[in-house]
């Protein structure tokens, strides 16, 4: 009760929902619930209910929570059996599901990324705070690329987390995972303000060759050739884009490329 008068004398003062959610560490759905409910009746506590007695208790509740947060990599088959061993309550998934939305944990997928050592981190900060002042003007000349390989097989490995909402990037929440194989397909675009190139797909394997012949000379060259000296290209230091026959494209060509950090593809808007 006072926590929820703590909520709602905040709102009133004015703070936003999301304010609120993030200064006391609440689902802004919780917070939702609780403002309507006190602007439809000036009251807020919840009405007594007729309806099926609730099959888990406060304490329970809370075991879920903890359990969740412990190994968010459990489904919620796993965490109803685990609840059932330590109480001999039994819910189903649903239930699980519910319980955890209550407080602000769903079920998502977690983020992919490749293992970052200490000079990789230490690299993007450095790279991050030279360009933070950076102009629109300056960055209206500057081209990112990125390249993608979609997979033609399905994932069997495909896993949920535990996470709550605006969390999506927190370490415990991210899977480190170098490639995958199977078939598939490679896209590489690139986009600039206001414009863009077109979708290169193949087949193959990118190689330095395939990446100067139809990527640079077809479609970076062309932006070079419209934008003047001032265009700047970003690429993702990807083996094939170090090759000396790309550096020599560049430089023959007059293209200033990027010194992007390696292992970055946060920092990239494709």
């Amino acid at each position: 009760m006072f926590l929820s008068g703590k909520i709602i004398g905040r709102l009133e003062c004015g703070r936003t929902q999301l304010e609120v959610s993030d200064e006391l560490g609440i689902a802004q759905n919780v917070i939702s619930r609780l403002w309507q409910r006190f602007q439809d009746n000036g009251n807020v506590s919840r009405r007594c209910s007729t309806g099926r007695p609730r099959l888990t208790t406060p304490n329970e509740d809370r075991y879920l929570a903890v359990t969740a947060k412990r190994n968010r990599r459990s489904t919620a088959s796993d965490l109803s059996r685990q609840l059932s061993s330590a109480t001999g309550t039994t819910i189903s998934r649903q239930t699980v599901y519910r319980r955890l939305g209550q407080i602000g944990l769903y079920a998502r997928r977690p983020v992919r990324c490749v293992p970052l050592t200490a000079t990789h981190c230490r690299m993007r900060l450095v790279w991050s705070r030279e360009h933070a002042l950076w102009t629109p003007q300056q960055w209206a000349c500057m081209m990112f690329s990125d390249e993608s390989r979609f997979s033609l097989q399905s994932d069997s490995r495909r896993t949920f987390i535990w996470r709550a909402s605006g969390t999506r990037y927190h370490q415990e929440n991210i899977i480190e995972r170098h490639h995958y194989g199977g078939a598939g397909v490679l896209v590489w675009g690139g986009i600039i303000l206001g414009s863009r190139t077109d979708l290169h797909v193949q087949i193959r394997t990118m190689t330095s060759q395939i990446y100067r012949d139809p990527i640079l000379e077809q479609h970076i060259r062309l932006f070079r050739s419209a934008m003047g000296a001032q265009f700047v290209f970003m690429d993702d230091n990807a083996r094939p884009h170090r090759a000396n026959i790309v550096r020599e494209c560049l430089q023959s060509e007059d293209i200033t490329p990027m010194d992007w950090p390696a292992f970055s593809p946060d920092l990239n808007p494709v």
